[in-house]
């Protein structure tokens, strides 16, 4: 895959439209051309304590940070007409459209492809699990700052320029 943009988001706590951050890099023509990294308010806005051992950030973080639709507005004209890719796609497709629908926005029907699928495809039992960091290692990357939303985007990009067919 050759044009595609590469997103993860982290959440404040269990519900889906929580989203506190995301990560997005932009490949064009197999290269990547852009990375994008923003805080968002949450919503509903608290943080669980699972969620922060996860990823660290809490609500000073993201207290001043601008809600979901502002941030989409700014990322929504960069990422037009391409694939989004994310590892474990189901997670952030979710959240995608339950932020939507927390908001009310009109969902674009992004096509997401998934890296985790992918690779359990192509690399079988070759590797012990099928998490980020072992698919980002296999391929080469090293993500040395799993469940940051940016680093976690680099790492699927870099795996789904290797791993990933263009859609038809």
């Amino acid at each position: 895959m050759k044009n595609f943009a590469a997103i993860d988001f982290e959440t404040a706590n269990r519900e889906r439209s929580s989203v506190c951050s995301v990560g997005i890099v932009i490949v064009r023509d197999g290269i990547v051309r852009q990375k994008i990294y923003r805080l968002i308010h949450p919503h509903p806005n608290y943080y669980s304590y699972w969620n922060i051992q996860v990823h660290g950030l809490t609500a000073q973080d993201t207290d001043a940070a601008p809600v979901f639709p502002d941030v989409w507005k700014e990322i929504a004209p960069l990422i037009e007409g391409l694939p989004l890719v994310a590892h474990n796609s189901p997670f952030d497709e979710g959240c995608l459209k339950a932020v939507f629908k927390t908001y009310q926005m009109d969902y674009p029907d992004y096509k997401f492809f998934c890296t985790c699928r992918a690779a359990r495809r192509i690399f079988k039992d070759e590797i012990p699990d099928h998490r980020l960091p072992t698919v980002a290692l296999r391929c080469g990357y090293d993500l040395t700052s799993h469940h940051h939303a940016l680093a976690d985007a680099e790492a699927c990009a870099q795996i789904a320029l290797q791993i990933l067919d263009d859609p038809e």
